[in-house]
């Protein structure tokens, strides 16, 4: 097998497929392919009662049961008309649970980079279930949260302190005094991967993608405040958590370019570790159990654990 050099892997790594999509109009909407098992049609639902109102019932694949999520409703865009028997179901496997996605119109499949994948404009605020804008021969492809909307219809539990209070009084002082940047372009994820560190005593700064993220580094480094570890998302516009690896690998700064960096993301396991090994990462997680995120920061940050 051939190996490729630097260049090579940063081309391929920082490339991914799109599954473009319709709602209720002619808008283009986008999920990571990684992220897709299959599309089925729209069949007959079994309805739930007492349901969180975006969740429009039960589908069966090969026999096992999941719940379907009216992306429309979800969205705040308006329900979906289930009664239209063209409607198509995208069924998704992600942070380590798998579900439907009932949409209009399944458009295509297209190859783009995560930088020419841009964020969202400031203005339109920060609670919104978008993660990023592209372009499809001319039209802006809007690249859908689906973390926010599955956080918000099935809540992530939240960290179990026991942990936290059963950890030596010397790794609690250790904790205290370390320093992790966190990368992610969904606020929902920031937040529980915030919410995480606090219970554990760690500080942390936020970062909505790799670009800005490397900047946040550099004026703490110039501050003389030392990051001890970066937690990353993979999927972020601008620059991608693979990209945003090998710059911190690549930097003059000996000391921030050996930082232990932590790849958390919503792929598959196996897909993530590999690509992780291969850009330079320490570790990569699949999201989100509070839990494994904190052990996983324990064990990075307190050696000496276990």
């Amino acid at each position: 097998m051939p190996i490729q050099n630097t260049a090579q892997q940063t081309s391929l790594l920082n490339q991914q497929e799109l599954l473009i999509f319709q709602l209720i109009d002619k808008q283009l909407f986008g999920i990571n392919v990684l992220k897709i098992k299959e599309i089925i049609p729209l069949q007959r639902l079994v309805k739930l009662p007492f349901s969180h109102p975006a969740v429009v019932g039960i589908a069966k694949l090969r026999g096992t049961p999941l719940t379907v999520i009216d992306l429309a409703h979800a969205l705040g865009i308006a329900d979906y008309q289930t009664t239209d028997q063209n409607g198509s179901i995208i069924i998704t496997e992600f942070n380590r649970s798998m579900q439907g996605f009932l949409v209009n119109h399944v458009n295509r499949i297209i190859n783009c980079k995560w930088n020419d994948i841009s964020t969202t404009p400031k203005a339109i605020g920060n609670d919104i279930y978008i993660t990023g804008i592209t372009k499809l021969n001319g039209e802006i492809v809007e690249i859908v949260d689906v973390e926010k909307v599955i956080n918000e219809i099935t809540p992530t539990p939240d960290y179990n302190t026991q942990l936290a209070s059963e950890l030596p009084y010397e790794f609690k002082q250790e904790l205290k005094n370390k320093l992790v940047v966190v990368v992610d372009d969904s606020l929902m994820a920031r937040k529980q991967v915030a919410n995480t560190l606090k219970s554990i005593g760690v500080q942390y700064v936020l970062a909505c993608d790799g670009k800005q993220a490397i900047e946040k580094i550099h004026e703490l480094n110039s501050h003389n405040k030392r990051v001890d570890m970066i937690i990353s998302d993979i999927e972020m516009p601008t620059m991608d958590g693979y990209t945003l690896t090998q710059e911190i690998r690549r930097d003059s700064d000996e000391e921030l370019s050996s930082t232990y960096i932590l790849l958390h993301t919503s792929l598959a396991s196996t897909v993530s570790s590999v690509n992780a090994t291969l850009c330079g990462a320490n570790a990569s997680l699949t999201k989100f159990v509070t839990n494994d995120l904190a052990n996983a920061v324990i064990e990075a940050l307190t050696p000496k654990v276990g």
